[in-house]
């Protein structure tokens, strides 16, 4: 297949991605919706026929003599990825390598002792996933304003940091640049932390009587929802990022004592500011997280209508507030359980609450909040 250059893209291809689980295979279909030739590899004959099968790519076995990328994808797994890229950079000389490990810095460090030519190699990592592994669950909108991290080192040249955005780019990514130590600091605290008090809580309910689980609402659910995430690929991040993390955990665990000790004698002078200053210190931590578009935290307001659990339901209230002509900031669904309902909770700006609940309520809606 010959490169293609539809004025839309900023690669030209041909574009090899080692590794065709979520990642691998996801970028495989993001390049491929622009016509981006994209050959696939992985040391997995099904995963790579999966991959091949959704419309990620063509397989590098059945490519042509001489094949040269412009730019190999190393979607391997973390213990192994520096291994992966230092191999492609041999292997295909004239091209870019980038990897896409969720940790940078053991990779840069093993890559540095390894003699690898590191001008043309950018360690990257996409902030976008899925509980779900394999290339079954790949999607070509991944990465899709998702942030994107540049980790280049010192001895990249320009031309390898740009075909390293030009990735993210094409694959409709936001991309930021950090150093490989400031990146493993920030997603030991926004990503590898949550999991793994996600997990921990998780953990909890595997000795929970079934009749106490079915009360459960969408606060459960929303933190323990990545601990549905792989095991096999957590040990590898965790063990290659366990400093940092560590050092997160001595914090969490000072807090667990306080709060602790506070529960133990919750009749205690001072116990009851105490807890609410711990729930108040997670207020505050809360709003800090940006809302939608990099808005302000807490830059919507919400609203909660009453939704019917029979077909059609949900693109009806979706219709009926864009005919109201109010633009939908934010939706999350929740459920009753044992009921026929759900819960559409909705983010307006907050100057168009109270005209979109009167409309609503006017068209036959139960606005509950």
């Amino acid at each position: 297949m010959t490169a293609v250059d539809n004025g839309h893209t900023h690669l030209r291809g041909p574009v090899l991605v080692i590794g065709t689980g979520l990642l691998g295979a996801s970028i495989g279909l993001g390049l491929r919706r622009w016509g981006i030739d994209t050959v696939l590899s992985d040391p997995s004959p099904s995963a790579e026929a999966v991959a091949r099968d959704i419309g990620a790519g063509r397989l590098l076995r059945d490519a042509e003599p001489g094949f040269a990328p412009e730019l190999v994808v190393s979607a391997a797994p973390p213990d192994v990825t520096a291994d992966v890229v230092a191999g492609a950079l041999t292997d295909y000389p004239a091209a870019v390598v980038v990897d896409i490990a969720s940790v940078k810095a053991s990779v840069a460090a093993d890559l540095a002792t390894s003699g690898a030519d590191l001008s043309r190699y950018v360690g990257t990592h996409p902030m976008a996933g899925r509980e779900k592994t394999g290339p079954v669950a790949a999607r070509a909108e991944l990465f899709t304003s998702m942030p994107w991290v540049l980790c280049a080192p010192e001895a990249a040249t320009g031309t390898a940091v740009k075909t390293a955005q030009a990735l993210a780019l094409d694959l409709g990514a936001v991309v930021s640049r950090m150093s490989v130590e400031e990146h493993d600091q920030t997603v030991a605290m926004i990503s590898h932390l949550p999991q793994v008090v996600s997990s921990l809580v998780a953990s909890r309910l595997q000795s929970t009587a079934p009749q106490a689980l079915s009360l459960s609402g969408q606060g459960l659910r929303d933190v323990t929802r990545i601990a549905a995430s792989d095991p096999s690929m957590w040990v590898q991040i965790l063990g290659a990022n366990a400093s940092r993390v560590v050092d997160i955990l001595y914090g969490v665990r000072e807090d667990l004592n306080r709060l602790i000790n506070t529960l133990e004698h919750p009749r205690a002078d001072g116990a009851r500011l105490d807890l609410a200053q711990l729930m108040s210190e997670g207020n505050a931590g809360q709003a800090r997280i940006p809302g939608k578009h990099g808005a302000p935290p807490k830059a919507f307001a919400e609203l909660t209508v009453l939704v019917d659990d029979i077909p059609g339901q949900i693109a009806k209230l979706l219709t009926e507030i864009g005919t109201i002509g109010v633009n939908l900031e934010d939706l999350r669904l929740d459920h009753s359980p044992g009921q026929p309902v759900g819960l559409a909770e909705i983010s307006v700006v907050p100057n168009r609450r109270t005209e979109l609940i009167e409309a609503l309520t006017e068209r036959g809606w139960k606005v509950v909040s």
